[in-house]
Order: C-alpha cells, then sequence, then structure tokens
C-alpha cells in the first residue's frame, strides 16, 4: 500500500499539533506506526489520501453505526443547514432528540445536551457532588471517561497506550478524592466503599468498558454496585458514551437491567458530529441550573446540526433495530478469527455485543485491565500492522474497542477473513 501522502501530512502535521495529531490514540505509538489520513468514507469503507481502500472496524469510534456516509443523515443535515447552523438558543430539534432519548433508555427522565462525552462524564461528576453533598468518587480501573481532572486516574484507552496511569495537570488535593479499583473485583470495591462512604458522592461505571478492549461487567458485580449506592444514598453513574445505542436501543443498562441514577451519553446521539448528553431522575437532574443551583452550561449544547443528525440515526435505528445482525455478523468473523489463529497456535480470545466488539492476544478472556496489560502486545502490533497493510483498520491499540456497522455484510467479512488469513501468514 502506498503510504507517500500521508507520511507527508504527519510530519507536517507534527510541526503544527502535539504529536502531530488531536486525539493521542491517532498518532498509532502504541502500535509503532504513522498514523493514516483519510480522505473520504462510504458504507463500511475508508479511503486514505494515498487511494488506498480499508474496511473500517472504528467507525469512527462508535457513532457510524449505519455506516459512513448514510443518506438520511446527511439529508437531515443538509435540511437543517438550510435553516442554520448554530443558534445559540432553544429550538425544536433538541426537544425531539430529548424525547428519543427519554423514550430508548428508560433511566433518564430529564436530559441536557452536551458537546462531548468527556463533558458528559464531568457534568455528572459535578452533579453528583453537588447533589449529595460529598466529595469521594469509585472509579474503576480501565475506564476512561473522558479527560476530566478528577476521572483521569488509572484511565485506560489512550493513557494506556501511552503508559501514562495519571496524568501531570492533576493536583494531590483533587486527585484524593478520586479512587481507583479493579474492574469486576467485588472484594477490592467492597473495601474501597467501606473506607470512603462517609463521604462518597458517586460510583462511575463503563458497563461495558471500550477503553480496555472490550470487556463486559459481570451482572453479580453491577448489582453489588447498585445495591451499595442505593443504600448509600450514593449515586450510581453509567458511562454508556460508547455503549448507548451501540450494544442496545436502550444500551447497556437496558441488557443488564439495571438503572443507574445518572447516565453519560455522546456518539451516536450527534449521528458523527460532536456531542453528548447526561441525564436521569429529574429530581437529581432538576438541581442544574436555571431550576437549581448547580452550574452547567454550554453555548452549542443541543446545537440544531447534531441534533438533527442524531435524531435522523436514532429514528432510523428504531426502524431497523440491527442489533441482532450485527451480533450475527460479528460472533461469525470473530469465531472464523479464532479457528485462523488455532491454526498459527496463537492465542486468542474475544467478545461482543450488538455492535462492539472486542479481541485479544490471550489464552483466556480478560475479566479486568490489568488482564488486558498482560496480552502479548508484540504479536498484537505485528497483527495490527499486518492486517492494515492488506487493507483492514482494526483499532490501533490493544486497549480499545472495535465496531461493526450496518453496511459490513457476510461478503465484506469473507474479505476480511480471507486478508486475516493472509496477514497471519506473514507472521513469523
Amino acid at each position: 500500500m502506498k503510504k507517500n501522502i500521508s507520511t507527508s501530512l504527519y510530519k507536517d502535521a507534527k510541526k503544527l499539533m502535539p504529536g502531530g495529531v488531536n486525539s493521542p490514540v491517532r498518532a498509532f505509538k502504541n502500535v509503532k506506526s504513522n498514523p493514516i489520513f483519510f480522505k473520504s468514507a462510504k458504507g463500511p469503507f475508508l479511503h486514505d489520501e494515498d487511494g488506498n481502500k480499508y474496511v473500517d472496524f472504528i467507525g469512527s469510534w462508535g457513532p457510524m453505526i449505519l455506516g459512513h456516509s448514510n443518506l438520511k443523515i446527511l439529508n437531515a443535515m443538509k435540511r437543517q443547514m438550510k435553516k442554520g447552523i448554530s443558534y445559540g438558543a432553544p429550538s425544536k430539534v433538541e426537544n425531539e432528540m430529548a424525547k428519543l432519548v427519554k423514550k430508548n433508555v428508560k433511566s433518564i427522565q430529564k436530559v441536557r445536551m452536551v458537546n462531548s462525552g468527556t463533558e458528559a462524564t464531568m457534568s455528572c461528576i459535578r452533579l453528583a457532588r453537588g447533589y449529595t453533598g460529598r466529595n469521594a468518587i469509585i472509579k474503576f480501573d480501565g475506564c476512561y471517561h473522558g479527560h476530566v481532572d478528577s476521572l483521569l486516574i488509572k484511565a485506560g484507552s489512550g493513557v494506556s497506550t501511552f503508559g501514562l496511569p495519571d496524568s501531570p495537570g492533576i493536583p494531590d488535593e483533587l486527585a484524593k478524592y478520586t479512587i481507583s479499583v479493579p474492574y469486576n473485583d467485588e472484594k477490592a470495591f467492597l473495601k474501597a466503599f467501606n473506607t470512603v462512604k462517609k463521604d462518597l458522592a458517586a460510583v462511575i461505571i463503563e458497563p461495558i468498558a471500550g477503553n480496555m478492549g472490550f470487556i463486559k461487567s459481570e451482572k453479580s458485580f453491577l448489582e453489588l454496585l447498585r445495591d451499595k449506592t442505593k443504600k448509600n444514598k450514593t449515586l450510581l453513574i453509567f458511562d454508556e458514551v460508547m455503549t448507548g445505542f451501540r450494544v442496545a436501543m436502550g444500551g447497556a443498562q437496558d441488557v443488564y437491567k439495571i438503572s443507574p441514577d445518572l447516565t453519560a451519553l455522546g456518539k451516536i446521539i450527534g449521528g458523527g458530529l460532536p456531542v453528548g448528553a447526561f441525564g436521569g431522575d429529574s429530581k437529581i437532574m432538576d438541581q442544574l441550573a436555571p431550576d437549581g443551583p448547580i452550574y452547567q452550561a454550554g453555548t452549542l449544547s443541543g446545537n440544531p446540526l447534531a441534533m438533527s443528525a442524531g435524531v435522523a440515526l436514532i429514528k432510523e435505528l428504531e426502524r431497523i433495530s440491527p442489533y441482532n445482525k450485527l451480533q450475527k455478523l460479528s460472533s461469525y468473523m470473530l469465531t472464523e478469527i479464532s479457528r485462523l489463529m488455532q491454526q498459527k497456535n496463537i492465542n486468542f480470545s474475544y467478545d461482543n455485543l450488538g455492535g462492539m466488539f472486542g479481541f485479544f492476544m490471550s489464552k483466556e478472556l480478560p475479566r479486568n485491565y490489568a488482564e488486558v496489560v498482560e496480552s502479548d502486545t508484540n504479536l498484537f502490533i505485528k497483527f495490527f500492522n499486518l492486517c492494515l497493510k492488506n487493507g483492514i483498520y482494526f483499532a490501533p491499540s490493544k486497549f480499545e474497542a472495535g465496531f461493526i456497522s450496518s453496511t459490513h455484510n457476510k461478503k465484506i467479512i469473507d474479505g476480511v477473513l480471507s486478508k486475516v488469513e493472509k496477514s497471519l501468514s506473514e507472521i513469523t
């Protein structure tokens, strides 16, 4: 594959932006390579500046569940663009989006739109602290909730990719209020909970982690969190920025049948445009300004362009309900890749749900961050780069989940499997 233009653009970008990128994982440092610069996307395919074509399994990290450049979403955006891009004032389409969120995510009675997943989780934490009058937060190792000062402690995803368990710039006075414990570890959670429960404002978790690969919470673990937080009048926050409308219409909480007090959403509800949202019980949400004393604001929050794209996407999801198809197709792909790995005596494990999946170079499926770290990094790097060379675009980090869209089909996946087999033949 040609990479001349991408290489040139990256050299130029490094003179203009830190690391040459606007989000660290894009730099491809974890896979010892240089990033690809993309020119266009359609359906399940990406096209780079050098004219190479890739089968995409990132989908802009989630929102492209209907594939890239979906006509219904583009047409909704065009209609809105003719009316105006942003008003900095209320618009009807915000009501439409709020009704769709409330209809599908049963724990949400009221919602506030924001502009990113980071802003959503940050706002959840502020609201939890203001509502409870407490300070402490419990989170889980490997769960990444955006670059929020209170939450960038033992985070996964890009932080793990660069070997930064904590980030400079976070005051010790603030960091001491955040306790991070192993994912799916009931004993560790109970120990932390009992230590700080009198000052515990919230417990925040990705119910299905998408930032240490793809790891599901054990249902008993989530039930324990729900039981303890409710009895302690501590808020339980589900970060469903990735899983909301991705693993099921009602998100992971619908799959597990567990209702959090607050939910952070993102990705899909903007149809691919920058967006986020958070919501929950009315009595909690009504503590936000202007009704309550807890301040949160945003000039572009609920902007009509993003809301129009998101409304079009969610209505289409309601119409086609693609989740069973996505589950079957990703299961087929992963099962066949596992078979090919076994032929090469390579340790391989995987899991998936709806439109999300993850795989690891490990014999047993990891159940927490520490076990993901132990999976074979060097082998993952070799596999990733060979797949990329053969036109398959998996996430450039073993700490990231993958995504599949409704525009992928068996013919495309069979082509992917053929390329995976070719890639594996080159592994020495």
